[in-house]
């Protein structure tokens, strides 16, 4: 009784007079209650052979006093299991509990049934909204959802409103609507973008042009159908064919707003459209409900195309999610990359820095190979000037060559420089066992006689001297030779002629015999086949004879001597440093030839 009681409070004068009835019950005479209450009793059979007629009575609008029957008839919510669970229901917590709260004062603030935080409106609605966020946790609550409730509520018990509800969300549609994806006011929408675009192109294009989007007036359409843009009496007008017809009778009337409001709506921009749908439009059809719903009827809708709409939007929302799924992929391919490129940034940052203290080792390392390359250079520049110096490949087997003949003559040296050695130790014995003999008793013997010893004595002093040069000599090329051996460097041929002109500012004018002698032996000493050898063989035959015959005779046989070394010198030539030799041998012969006088003529010496 409170529900009907409310309902009769904001219906309004929308009886059914017995002259709007069809033409097919004009002859029954029958008022619209007893018409109505013969509909709910004989539902079945009405809905089976009278649906058209019924379908006329329910745009017409259904009497107050029987909308909360016929809702449930039409919702077919009379036996429903869900019933039953109602009263367990609303001793379960729901997770939306805080939501539904905040939002039940602000749903029909101004009804009397729901004003007060403590009313009782306000509780039965909690608690169906309760009981369907528990029944359906998906789509859980929703705030466009209350409204609904709050109208079934103005009209039947809460038990009874939260089966209609549950049937309007499984069966109209309502359900995607409300759902967090909102997929299925997406279509509808789309559906009625299509319808405005086919029918007023016009307005259409000034929507566009002002960016005022179908969204922005259309949305709570569908979600509250009308509930919260047109007065009570319209709306509920629009929930009967609503009930009867689904979401079809929305965009009709939608469509009709439009139409009827085009001419106003082109001439204001998108703030003035704005305020126009908000303070003008809601309160157009007040005094005339029937005139927008025949308006409404007026539109032109094919459920085939709009069945094709579906499936096109659809189709692109399939495209659209495989789209976000691929974004959202990226973004978390993105996301990912992004750590691991931090990772590799915090990375980087330590390999550089090993690698930067890396490159001052290097670096220093570098000026050390530096340094060792440069003393290395300066080592091979001198190794090439010192090997520049060096014989090449091809001199080294003369060079070993001339090394073993140095060697060789290096021991003919030392043999031949012993060999003098003796000699010049055994002419020593000589002569001090000459000296012995009373070599210093020259003055008591005859002139003749003390001049032979004389002479025998200073050929002796220069065979002596003779023979100190020779090893002089001798030691001296030996030293040559070890020189040579030292440095590795080959004197293939001996420059005479340097040593001849330095003996040769020598012995031009010598002081004496003695000297001239020892130089003269030094001079063929340098020579090839030096003759000292002969001369000692000489050097002992005339010691010999001067011993065993006297003066003239041996004399005379010197003078032979001297003769066939002259001879022996045209003969086989010699080197020109021989021509001192012979200059030397006529000193020697004059010497003689006064030797000579003074053994012959005493008196003269």
């Amino acid at each position: 009784m409170r529900s009907m009681s409310g309902s009769r409070r904001n219906s309004g004068s929308s009886l059914v007079s017995s002259s709007s009835a069809s033409s097919n019950l004009s002859h029954l005479e029958e008022d619209t209650w007893i018409l109505w209450g013969r509909i709910v009793n004989e539902w079945d059979e009405w809905r089976r052979k009278k649906d058209k007629l019924l379908k006329e009575l329910i745009r017409k609008g259904i009497p107050h006093h029987f909308r909360a029957i016929v809702w449930q008839l039409l919702g077919n919510a009379t036996d429903m299991p869900v019933k039953n669970q109602y009263s367990e229901l609303l001793k379960m917590s729901s997770p939306c509990e805080k939501l539904i709260r905040r939002d039940i004062a602000r749903t029909y603030p101004e009804h009397e049934f729901f004003k007060g935080q403590d009313s009782l409106g306000q509780e039965v609605l909690f608690n169906v909204m309760k009981a369907y966020s528990l029944v359906d946790r998906e789509v859980g609550y929703c705030q466009g959802s209350a409204f609904i409730v709050g109208l079934l509520l103005m009209q039947m018990p809460e038990e009874e409103a939260f089966c209609v509800f549950v049937r309007l969300m499984q069966e109209y549609r309502l359900r995607e609507l409300f759902k967090p994806t909102m997929a299925e006011l997406g279509l509808c929408i789309y559906q009625f973008e299509y319808l405005l675009q086919e029918q007023l192109p016009e307005l259409n294009v000034h929507f566009r042009s002002q960016s005022f989007h179908t969204s922005m007036y259309a949305s709570s359409w569908f979600l509250t159908l009308f509930l919260t843009f047109l007065p009570m009496p319209v709306a509920t007008r629009i929930f009967d064919i609503f009930m009867y017809e689904g979401l079809e009778i929305i965009f009709r009337v939608g469509m009709a707003i439009l139409q009827y409001n085009q001419t106003d709506l082109i001439q204001l921009d998108m703030e003035g459209m704005s305020q126009h749908f908000q303070k003008v439009i809601p309160h157009q059809f007040d005094s005339c409900p029937d005139k927008l719903i025949l308006r409404a009827y007026q539109v032109k809708y094919n459920p085939k195309r709009m069945k094709k709409l579906e499936k096109e939007y659809t189709t692109i929302k399939n495209k659209e999610m495989e789209e976000q799924i691929e974004i959202k992929r990226l973004r978390t391919e993105n996301r990912l990359l992004k750590q691991r490129i931090e990772t590799l940034e915090k990375y980087t940052e330590q390999f550089v820095t090993g690698l930067q203290m890396q490159l001052e080792q290097s670096r220093l390392q570098e000026a050390e190979l530096l340094g060792a390359l440069k003393e290395m250079q300066d080592k091979v520049l001198d190794l090439e000037k010192r090997s520049s110096s060096l014989p090449d490949e091809n001199n080294v087997a003369q060079l070993q060559d001339e090394l073993k003949l140095v060697k060789l003559r290096e021991l003919e040296t030392l043999h031949s420089f012993r060999e003098m050695q003796d000699t010049v130790t055994e002419l020593n014995q000589r002569w001090q066992l000459h000296m012995s003999k009373g070599g210093g008793g020259h003055w008591k013997e005859s002139p003749k006689k003390n001049a032979l010893n004389e002479l025998q004595d200073k050929l002796m002093g220069v065979r002596l001297r003779e023979a100190q040069a020779q090893a002089e000599l001798r030691e001296f090329r030996q030293k040559i030779a070890e020189l040579e051996i030292q440095v590795g460097c080959s004197y293939t041929e001996l420059n005479l002629t340097s040593i001849w002109n330095g003996c040769h500012c020598q012995i031009v004018f010598p002081a004496s015999l003695a000297l001239t002698v020892r130089l003269c032996t030094f001079v063929c000493v340098c020579v090839s086949n030096p003759p000292i050898p002969v001369l000692q063989k000489e050097e002992g035959l005339i010691q010999g004879q001067l011993n065993h015959s006297d003066s003239r005779q041996y004399i005379t046989q010197l003078r032979d001597q001297i003769g066939e070394l002259k001879n022996e010198l045209h003969v086989n030539p010699i080197p020109s440093c021989f021509l001192y030799f012979s200059e030397m041998i006529n000193v020697v012969r004059h010497m003689k030839h006064d030797i000579l006088d003074s053994l012959l003529w005493p008196s003269t010496v």
